[in-house]
């Protein structure tokens, strides 16, 4: 097989396959009327560039014809509508799933039969053909759970048969398809849960599901844990219009989950042709595997009937031109843009960090709280994590000792704001101005500024980061208390922080677990909670106005960290896809390209400002994440080897040595570079 040239706009080639669940217009008893409109449906699905194409339970002859299961007449135009599904498949992309009952042996099966490019994969028997209720079917329908290694004759083939089957693609890593069929799902122990083990990663379900009020929350529900349990996609077809309403009446559900996420759903009740299609991240699932060892050790448990599965290989030839993406990116993946589920997320993040600060209090004998407070993003937050651990504890907030440490560069503006602050909640408040003793230690170093020189290096800027660090370490010292760290996730990630006696330091750094794009938003929700009074809610508003910075070099209009470092909304973007599923960074590239080159288009988080509603170019995204790669992966891992105790926080993860992220502090970024190098950037740019 020849190397497929690489293409950065295809889906296919950052590890994605693109899938849709499909209803439409049943005729009941009408095998030939059913296979035009599957193939109808299937050529779209081809032109949408789909992979896998997911269709209804007995879609061939409606699922509700009850007796008329048993006719000879129309089993042999079943049998007919097959072949002919199968011939009008020959030059079509998808992978089709296509419902239909099946005579073998001495009885009638309801059958997945999975059908790609002009002939029969395989065939999958229901395995639990339900008999309550509104359901009879095992008056017709043998069970097939029972049925694992054997063969069925279709379309003029013999083909595998049996619930034992995987069907893989040989030309897209990761994509491997079993089906199960409605009741199965809704099980105990679903067969797709087996076939999850055994390393299916895509899981059809074709369904008839009558609908009832409540069914419809009832089978997200189920798809929705399945993906999650499973770790993989849930494809989910139910039948719709056309079906017979002599007790029972159809909606035509379709659904589309990954690992516990809705991609794609489509109109309930609707008259015609529906598809839900979304691209499915195949690495994503593969990485989450490998991540939860016990998914694995569940297979070893389950060995017995994992290990016998068989796996039908196939080529998709996947198109390799530019399809869009079908799913929602989150331009900020720590931070959801849908405003209750952020609401509740803030809520638990927050307490987090005060639950975490109350009981590292609590039992290493109550101290006092020492911090330094400059009126930025990161010290105004640990403060107020303090004050309301404080609250929580029943002491005072004068428990809190609260310093500004003004340096060469603070602004009356953040020291304002700092002053107000400490003010307002009620901590004891004083200022230790550093510059004398910094001025001794630069002149005591030889340092060409002691002698009026303008020279404004490293050197400068770290003797003012440590010499408020030392500060505070000694007058917690002083004053029996211990040190409140105020860096957060994102900058430990970067390495953005002075090693040691610095702002690297501390007793306890409740921020550690807190990336710079959550904690605007966490200071906006304590602001509209009402977690405190009105007085210190405006000046909360007021430092969330401020720009980041660290106020370390003299004479600059403003130091502003994000034009030297870069935006904190794309490394924050970089570090979740890194941490949290290890992806490469050409498919990080594209996924922050659609997540940020258009302000207009998705969702931004409830509160974020119109005015920082920016877009990213190709060329800004692929600069960054250089930066990103060659600080987190070759420089900042020192920092973190030796990071203060602080609550993980985010389900994004931490940079704990002793949690989320172990790594050597002497790596390098050469492999991360080398796959930015893959793809031609600059002419993937032009070629949008």
């Amino acid at each position: 097989m020849s190397e497929v040239p690489l293409n950065f706009w295809s889906i296919y080639q950052h590890g994605f396959a693109r899938v849709a669940a499909c209803t439409g217009h049943t005729v009941i008893a009408d095998p030939h009327a059913n296979a035009e409109a599957v193939l109808r449906q299937a050529r779209e699905c081809a032109q949408d560039g789909v992979a896998v194409a997911v269709f209804p339970e007995l879609g061939l002859c409606g699922y509700s014809i009850e007796d008329l299961l048993l006719q000879d007449a129309l089993l042999d135009e079943v049998e007919q509508a097959v072949a002919a599904v199968v011939e009008g498949s020959a030059e079509l992309l998808p992978v089709l799933v296509v419902g239909a009952p099946l005579r073998h042996r001495n009885r009638i099966y309801n059958c997945a039969l999975v059908v790609h490019r002009g002939r029969v994969l395989g065939v999958v028997p229901k395995s639990y053909p339900p008999n309550y209720r509104e359901f009879y079917e095992r008056r017709q329908i043998a069970g097939g759970d029972d049925e694992r290694g054997g063969t069925i004759r279709v379309a003029g083939e013999t083909v595998p048969f049996g619930v034992d089957l995987l069907f893989e693609a040989a030309d897209v890593p990761g994509l491997v398809l079993h089906a199960e069929v409605c009741e199965d799902m809704w099980v105990p122990v679903p067969p797709s849960a087996e076939a999850a083990l055994a390393g299916a990663t895509v899981l059809a379900n074709l369904s008839g599901s009558p609908i009832t009020v409540g069914r419809a929350e009832d089978r997200k529900l189920l798809c929705r844990s399945a993906s999650s349990r499973c770790l993989a996609a849930y494809v989910y077809a139910a039948a719709g219009l056309g079906e017979s309403t002599t007790d029972l009446s159809w909606d035509g559900q379709t659904l589309i989950y990954e690992n516990g996420m809705l991609l794609a759903e489509s109109e309930r009740f609707a008259l015609g042709d529906q598809y839900a299609v979304a691209d499915v991240d195949l690495d994503l699932l593969r990485q989450e595997r490998m991540r939860m060892g016990t998914f694995d050790d569940n297979r070893r448990t389950h060995g017995a009937r994992t290990a016998d599965f068989r796996r039908v290989s196939f080529e998709l030839a996947p198109p390799t031109g530019d399809l869009g993406l079908r799913r929602r990116v989150e331009r900020f993946p720590f931070v959801p843009a849908d405003p209750d589920r952020l609401a509740l997320d803030c809520y638990e993040a927050y307490n987090i960090q005060v639950a975490g600060l109350q009981q590292r209090l609590a039992a290493i004998g109550g101290p006092k709280v020492v911090i330094g407070v400059s009126g930025g993003l990161d010290s105004t937050h640990a403060l107020i994590v303090a004050a309301r651990a404080m609250d929580r504890a029943g002491r005072p907030r004068s428990d809190i000792l609260a310093f500004t440490l003004p340096g060469f560069a603070t602004s009356d503006h953040t020291n304002d704001n700092a002053h107000r602050l400490m003010r307002a909640l009620g901590v004891t408040a004083a200022e230790l101005d550093i510059t004398p003793t910094a001025r001794l230690m630069l002149q005591e170093m030889g340092h060409p500024f002691a002698s009026g020189e303008p020279v404004y290096d490293v050197t400068f800027e770290n003797v003012q980061a440590g010499l408020r660090t030392d500060y505070l370490f000694r007058l917690a010292n002083q004053r029996g208390g211990i040190v409140l760290g105020t860096g957060d996730l994102s900058e430990l990630a970067l390495g953005w922080s002075t090693y040691g006696v610095g702002d690297q330091m501390s007793h306890y750094n409740v921020n550690s677990g807190v990336p710079k794009t959550l904690i605007q938003h966490l200071i906006r929700w304590v602001i509209s909670s009402g977690q405190f009074d009105e007085e210190t809610g405006a000046v909360l508003a007021a430092i969330l106005d401020t720009e980041i910075s660290p106020e370390l070099v003299p004479g600059e209009e403003m130091q502003s960290t994000e034009s030297k470092i870069g935006p904190y909304a794309l490394h924050d973007f970089t570090l979740f896809q890194v941490l949290r599923y290890g992806f490469r960074p050409s498919k990080i590239a594209f996924l922050a390209w659609h997540a940020w080159h258009d302000p207009a288009s998705g969702a931004w988080p409830p509160g974020f400002p119109e005015a920082k509603r920016v877009a990213y170019d190709l060329a800004e995204i692929r600069r960054w994440l250089e930066v990103f790669c060659r600080r987190f992966f070759a420089f900042a891992q020192f920092k973190r080897s030796a990071m203060p105790n602080g609550p993980k926080v985010s389900a994004g993860g931490s940079l704990s040595p002793r949690g989320d992220w172990r790594a050597p502090s002497d790596g390098n970024a050469r492999a991360w570079l080398r796959d930015l190098e893959r793809f031609d950037f600059e002419s993937a740019a032009a070629g949008r």
